[in-house]
């Protein structure tokens, strides 16, 4: 396995929500997203830099599409996921008083053992989103 290498990113995440209209406001309203696609009540895409956050609706994704022209398998995911978004120190502090401004609870705040701060809370449909110091792991945002 050491002859092949090793994926430098990962290109796009992917988190599900029923309500793509309340994923919508969340992640392209309140996060301020850059909002590629929307298709119906399937799914909705974001663009980050150099990734990007797909939210699917499970019970459309669950589903073939019906377009040859594109055959991506049935997928979905129950019960909630998570993502991590970076942000350094100053940025944290900043996403802290926005989503506590917005009435969104912050489950935790706290320092990791390598000095790396996260915060998280929970998007409209339960995901778990983190919002952390990349040096957690050790990596430049």
């Amino acid at each position: 396995m050491t002859d092949r290498p090793a994926p430098p990113a990962i290109l796009e995440t992917a988190l599900y929500a029923r309500d793509l209209d309340a994923a919508e406001a969340f992640y392209g309203g309140l996060m301020g997203l850059e909002k590629i696609v929307r298709v119906g009540d399937r799914h909705v895409f974001f663009r980050l830099s150099e990734s990007i956050l797909l939210i699917f609706n499970p019970a459309e994704t669950i589903r073939p599409t019906g377009n040859p022209a594109l055959p991506v398998p049935p997928h979905g995911a129950e019960g909630e996921g998570h993502a991590c978004f970076a942000a350094d120190a100053d940025a944290l502090d900043r996403w802290r008083a926005h989503f506590e401004a917005a009435g969104i609870e912050i489950e935790a705040d706290f320092r990791w053992p390598n000095g790396a701060r996260s915060i998280y809370l929970r998007d409209p449909a339960g995901n778990s989103l983190e919002f952390a110091d990349p040096a957690l792991w050790d990596v430049r945002a």
